[in-house]
């Protein structure tokens, strides 16, 4: 018999059905040769400290650094899971073969391996990787099923991972409860936790020491149109007010009118950071119900796998592409220009060097049928954005006008849109200016001449200068994805991917976790540390712990191992290493 083992019952009954194990039993489908089970995400985790030793049970300084000589797993302690475990154990001790069918990822290949290494396996594995769980990508993911064996530097860092947060959160958090905690709460450090964390506070502090200054802004309204002074900010009102004496009354003189073409190239395609933000943005999804609604569009076989870190497509997708748009018939309208045309193939869109276990995340072209209010609006950007991949470039004219009163130069800008190309996919949302483009740069403009002038109304405005906005989850998913660095320029973001603070999967966790343990609370769509948030980075003295940089380079590493150019080994020595550093700065800092 072979064993299948899917990361969900859901997950599981779509693969029985497609394997034609229609037969059901207590935890698991059977027919056609097949066995098909499940796990509820982790059955297992790794040993706490107590396990390996009881000196390890109480809290105390003089127990630290803890430094398992061998990591060891353990199912979590639940009725529910222990069932499922031994209904799992009992098929897989008589398998002639295990396949792996687990999410198609690091975190899924570390669930399933653990289980099979928990249930004694001995028999040949094998590994199910598919990117959607349509009929047809099932079918063919089970015609080209790999060896285990293929998997295992993911496995590998997975287990870094997973082990790494061991050290790192089990030590810090103990040490820096025990020397500040004062027995009032537990003060928890993460790897990636407490660094997100410090980017919120630091914010925040900024905001908080930010102390305003006032400038002077000389502008005129010349045919309904505001100009502004090239001369830019007076940081004196008496200056202000000399060059706005030069210009009353005199007449303002067209000096310029130039015009230059440009074009703009669709937005790039969802990876899970990218969906998350706009959703926040657009709708106020937090990070988790944005992955929890794409993970269940993915489970209806309607989008394909979502926990991605690429916007790019594999060449091999592009053939299958027309029979996508075909397939998204509640878009009809939408893709009627590109019906019977040769596709657009750019090198923005479909590049296999970019795609490593998965694409970006599309529509499989399956009908969409009953979903709910916050299922349509995420599906909805997914299929526009997968659409709007094969417009044309939006083409505009940028019209830049530059006038003089007297010595003073003044001027104004403003769009017209020439064609809309790929934004006439969201004609009925509200328009918004460009990434990078000021509404000032977006507003449209009448006909200037050059030569032409007349009567203008100048002001001198006192304006101050404002401190950086708190973040948002959109804001805060950015600054994680780049570690901390401001960048709006996309193909700088993507670069700077690999250095990001946590996985796509894990961010939205991280974010969570900082709510659940009350270091930060939402107001409105800014977030905010607490209290408690902020005593606690205050507390932390070394830097390492706190910067998105180290973590982002933690990061790469975990990569690297699951890409064959790092060993998992250095990574967990060196881990140790700056824990039993940690320690002994710790222990030897002043109590407070």
């Amino acid at each position: 018999m072979i064993v299948c083992i899917a990361e969900k019952p859901s997950v599981a009954r779509e693969i029985a059905h497609v394997l034609g194990a229609d037969r059901s039993h207590d935890g698991y489908l059977e027919g056609n040769g097949y066995q098909v089970t499940w796990t509820f995400g982790h059955l297992c985790t790794l040993k706490e400290p107590h396990d390996y030793t009881p000196l390890w049970k109480p809290w105390a300084l003089s127990r630290l650094p803890m430094l398992p000589a061998r990591f060891g797993i353990k199912l979590i302690d639940s009725q529910s899971i222990e069932k499922q475990f031994h209904i799992i154990e009992g098929l897989m001790q008589k398998a002639e073969r295990v396949v792996n069918c687990g999410d198609a990822g690091q975190e899924g290949e570390l669930i399933q391996r653990w289980v099979m290494q928990k249930a004694g396996v001995t028999c040949p594995v094998q590994r199910l990787w598919v990117s959607s769980l349509t009929e047809e990508a099932i079918r063919e993911g089970f015609r080209t099923l790999k060896d285990q064996s293929e998997y295992q530097p993911l496995y590998e860092a997975g287990l870094a991972r997973a082990i790494g947060d061991w050290l790192l959160g089990m030590n810090a958090t103990r040490l820096y409860t025990l020397k500040y905690g004062q027995n009032r709460q537990v003060l928890s450090i993460g790897r990636v936790q407490t660094p997100t964390l410090a980017l919120i506070v630091k914010r925040y502090q900024e905001i908080k020491d930010f102390k305003p200054e006032t400038y002077w802004v000389l502008s005129t309204v010349y045919r309904e149109t505001t100009f502004s002074a090239t001369q830019g900010r007076y940081p004196l009102q008496e200056a202000g007010q000399e060059a706005l004496q030069s210009v009353t009354g005199k007449p303002f003189v067209v000096t310029d009118v130039s015009v230059k073409k440009g074009t703009e190239a669709p937005p790039r395609l969802f990876d899970l950071t990218s969906l998350q933000v706009e959703c926040n943005r657009k709708y106020g999804f937090s990070a988790e119900q944005t992955l929890q609604l794409i993970q269940g569009l993915y489970e209806k076989k309607l989008t394909t796998y979502p926990r991605v870190d690429t916007t790019y497509l594999s060449d091999d997708i592009y053939p299958k592409c027309p029979q996508i748009l075909g397939g998204l018939t509640a878009y009809a309208a939408l893709t009627a220009p590109l019906r019977g045309k040769k596709l657009p193939k750019s090198k923005k869109v479909f590049d296999s060097s970019k795609v490593t276990d998965h694409h970006a995340i599309i529509p499989t072209g399956v009908a969409a049928r009953q979903l709910g209010a916050q299922e349509s609006l995420v599906y909805d950007e997914v299929c526009r954005r997968f659409i709007a991949v094969f417009y044309p470039d939006c083409q505009f004219a940028t019209t830049t006008v530059l006038g003089k009163v007297e010595s003073v130069a003044f001027k104004t800008t403003g769009k017209q849109l020439l064609q809309p190309g790929w934004r006439e996919l969201y004609a009925q949302t509200k328009s918004e200016p460009s990434e990078g483009e000021t509404e000032e740069e977006a507003k449209l403009l009448p006909q200037f001449v050059k030569g032409e002038s007349g009567p203008h109304r100048p002001q001198l405005a006192g304006k101050q200068t404002t401190p950086p906005k708190p973040y948002t989850e959109a804001t805060l998913l950015r600054a994680m994805e780049t570690a901390g660095k401001l960048v709006e320029d996309e193909t700088l973001r993507e670069a700077l991917k690999e250095n990001g603070i946590g996985r796509p999967s894990t961010r939205a966790a991280i974010i969570e976790t900082l709510f659940k343990r009350q270091y930060i609370r939402k107001e409105r769509k800014s977030l905010q540390p607490t209290q408690t948030g902020v005593e606690l980075i205050g507390l932390i003295h070394d830097e390492l712990l706190k910067s998105a940089e180290l973590t982002g380079i933690w990061e790469k590493k975990l990569r690297d191992i699951e890409h064959r150019k790092y060993e998992a080994a250095q990574f967990i020595a060196e881990l140790k290493q700056m824990v039993c550093v940690l320690v002994q700065e710790v222990m030897s800092e002043r109590g407070r």
